[in-house]
């Protein structure tokens, strides 16, 4: 799973949220448009579906043995 769309917080910034009663902090990764933001979502969703698919192989190829080519 990928955090593009969402804050990537800090300590300082979690505390300076503390304080901010007015909610004005609250910055997002945003996108120019729904379907640029879809297609970056789509593509990061297909990186993490390739990523596992390497780790089942290399874990297959582990568990039996089979060498690399």
């Amino acid at each position: 799973m990928t955090d593009y769309l969402f804050a990537k917080p800090n300590f300082l910034g979690g505390m300076a949220r503390s304080l901010d009663l007015g909610g004005t902090l609250n910055v997002y990764n945003d996108s120019p448009s729904p379907e640029v933001a879809d297609a970056l979502a789509l593509k990061s969703d297909w990186m993490a579906v390739g990523q596992d698919l390497w780790n089942a192989i290399e874990k297959f190829g582990s568990e039996y043995d089979v060498e690399k080519s």
